[in-house]
C-alpha cells in the first residue's frame, strides 16, 4: 500500500511555520505581471482539518502541483471541523495578504462566505459546495466548483448494495454532519441505487465523518435491528467504525459495508474482506485541479462552471489496481485544465 507515512505531520507543519509550497521549475506568471522576473502566481488554499486522510491527500496533491507548476501556495487547515468560525478567520486572513488566486475547501455551505465577500480574484471552491444562494446573496463568485459527482458516488454504492443482497435485506445509512451538503447527497444517491430492488433502508444516523462515532453507532443500531443485512457510510472513516463495532460483536463478515472515499486503509479492507466495497474519490486529483485552475485563471483563461473529479467502485475484484495507482486513480480520467495551461495568453 502506498501511503504517506509522515503526511500528516508535514503538513502541519508547513501550516503551522505559516509556510507556503513553492517549485524549482519556471513558474506560470499572472496575468499583467511585468519586469523580468514577475512574481509567481499566490494562492491562499483553506482546507478541512488534517485528522482526516481525505484532506491530507488534498493537501499533497496541491503542494505536487504547485511544486510542477511554480505556484506559491499558502495553505492554511482548522484542528477540528467544528471550528466553523476558525476557518472563516483564515479566509480573511489570506483574502487580506491579497492573493492572486483562493482555493477553499468550506466545512459547511455558508461558514465562508461572510469571509468571501467582496473577493474579486478568482475562487476555487473544492470537495464541499458553498451554497450557491448564500453566495449570490453575498455577491460572492466562484470560478468553479472541483469535487465529486456525490450523487453519482451513492448511487454507485447503492447498486453494489443491491447486488450482494439479491434477495433483499435492511440496510442502515450513516452520514457524515448533519449540514455538510455531500453527506445528504451521498445518502440520497445511496437510495436510488437500491431502487427497484429488495433493499430497504431501515435506520439513518450521523456519526460526523468520526470513525468512533459510527462505531458506536453501529452498536445501537445492531441492537435495534439484529436482522440487519449490511450498513453504508457517507465515508470511509465511519465505515471502517462501523467494521469495528461487528469485529467487537463477533459479527465480522455477516453483513455487507459499503464505505465511501477510497482511502489506504479502507483499500486494505477491502482487500482483507473486512468491507465489502468503496467507492473510491481522489482528493489528491481535487487538489491538483485546484492548483492547475489557479494557475489557468492567472492566464486569463475561462473556467468551467463545475469538474466532476473522478470516482471509481474498487471491490475485490480490482482493489490490487487500486492499491497500485494510490493516490492516483486507477482508470485514465478528464482533466479540462490541461488544455488550458497550455494555451498561450
Amino acid at each position: 500500500m502506498k501511503i504517506w507515512p509522515t503526511a500528516t505531520a508535514a503538513a502541519c507543519a508547513v501550516l503551522l511555520a505559516g509556510g507556503a509550497v513553492a517549485a524549482e521549475r519556471a513558474p506560470v506568471r499572472a496575468v499583467g505581471a511585468v519586469g523580468a522576473e514577475p512574481a509567481p502566481v499566490r494562492t491562499g488554499v483553506v482546507l478541512n482539518a488534517l485528522d482526516n486522510p481525505f484532506f491530507v491527500a488534498i493537501y499533497e496533491g496541491a503542494r505536487a502541483r504547485a511544486g510542477e507548476l511554480g505556484v506559491r501556495a499558502t495553505v492554511r487547515s482548522v484542528t477540528s471541523n467544528a471550528d466553523l468560525a476558525g476557518q472563516a478567520a483564515q479566509v480573511r486572513a489570506l483574502v487580506a495578504e491579497r492573493k492572486d488566486c483562493y482555493v477553499v475547501n468550506p466545512i459547511a455551505a455558508t461558514n465562508l462566505v461572510t469571509a468571501l465577500r467582496g473577493v474579486r480574484r478568482p475562487i476555487v471552491n473544492i470537495d464541499s459546495p458553498i451554497d450557491p444562494a448564500a453566495a449570490k446573496r453575498a455577491d460572492v463568485r466562484i470560478r468553479t466548483y472541483i469535487g465529486t459527482d456525490d450523487f453519482a458516488a451513492g448511487r454507485l454504492a447503492g447498486a453494489r448494495m443491491a447486488s450482494l443482497l439479491p434477495g433483499g435485506g435492511d440496510v442502515a445509512l450513516v452520514g457524515g454532519l448533519a449540514d455538510n451538503v455531500n453527506s445528504g447527497v451521498r445518502l440520497s444517491g445511496f437510495e436510488r441505487g437500491i431502487t427497484g430492488s429488495r433493499v430497504r433502508v431501515v435506520a439513518r444516523v450521523n456519526a460526523d465523518y468520526n470513525r468512533t462515532k459510527a462505531e458506536i453507532a453501529a452498536e445501537r443500531i445492531l441492537r435495534a435491528h439484529p436482522r440487519l443485512s449490511g450498513f453504508f457510510a457517507a465515508s470511509d472513516d465511519m465505515a471502517l467504525g462501523i467494521s469495528d463495532a461487528l469485529r467487537a460483536a463477533g459479527r465480522t463478515g455477516e453483513l455487507r459495508i459499503i464505505g465511501l472515499d477510497g482511502s489506504a486503509e479502507a483499500l486494505d479492507a477491502v482487500r482483507a474482506g473486512s468491507i465489502n466495497a468503496t467507492v473510491s474519490q481522489y482528493p489528491y486529483v481535487m487538489g491538483q485541479m485546484a492548483i492547475e485552475a489557479c494557475a489557468a485563471a492567472a492566464r486569463g483563461a475561462r473556467l468551467p462552471a463545475r469538474v466532476d473529479a473522478p470516482i471509481a467502485l474498487v471491490t475485490k475484484g480490482n482493489v490490487a489496481r487500486a492499491i497500485a495507482a494510490f493516490p492516483k486513480p486507477f482508470r485514465r480520467y478528464s482533466d479540462p485544465f490541461t488544455p488550458l495551461l497550455r494555451r498561450r495568453r
